[in-house]
């Protein structure tokens, strides 16, 4: 449910996009984001920073879209969302040494100091890649490509990321069931 709730305006921006263009794709992205933040508080009472974060980033660069009349901005908008995210998590590691990927999963995923390190930079580095293939695909490509890929593509790679950072956590999670001798009889 919750990647319903993450995806539900990036869906609607793309439906709009197909039906009525940019503009006003834009206005219902802005509109879904704050729909998606007011959801979140009534339902839970509290609303994540980075989602506090992406409705300032979608209201400004959506904003700026609509009283310029300039995709360029909204086509800025994923890219420095994922560099902000990045950014935050390189600030966390290095500046105030706090580990911000430990602080979301510790509670379900015991792993090692080093490795928490290496997730928290291999984080930072896939939001600093897909900020860097987002300006390429907007600029190499026309809009209806680039909203696509903001759909199909961002969620195809986040999806493609989350499973093979899956397969390496698997190496170091511990199984908490207790090996049972093969010779014990009840």
């Amino acid at each position: 449910m919750k990647l319903l709730i993450d995806f539900f305006p990036i869906v609607l921006f793309f439906a709009a996009f197909k039906l009525w263009g940019i503009y006003v794709a834009t206005a219902v992205a802005i509109a879904a984001t704050v729909v998606q933040i007011a959801w979140l508080r009534l339902q839970r009472g509290r609303v994540e920073p980075m989602q506090w974060l992406s409705l300032g980033v979608i209201v400004l660069f959506g904003g700026a879209t609509l009283l310029a009349q300039s995709e360029t901005f909204i086509k800025w908008k994923p890219t420095v969302l994922y560099w902000l995210m990045g950014g935050t998590l390189l600030a966390g590691q290095w500046i105030f040494r706090r580990n911000f990927i430990r602080s979301l999963m510790g509670a379900q995923v015991q792993l090692p100091d080093a490795v928490w390190r290496q997730l928290n930079l291999a984080w930072a580095g896939f939001f600093a890649t897909m900020g860097a293939l987002n300006l390429w695909v907007a600029y190499r490509f026309d809009t209806d490509t680039w909203v696509s890929f903001k759909l199909f593509g961002g969620i195809g790679l986040m999806l493609a990321f989350v499973v093979a950072q899956a397969l390496y956590l698997g190496r170091f999670i511990q199984d908490e069931t207790p090996p049972q001798p093969k010779d014990a009889q009840p």
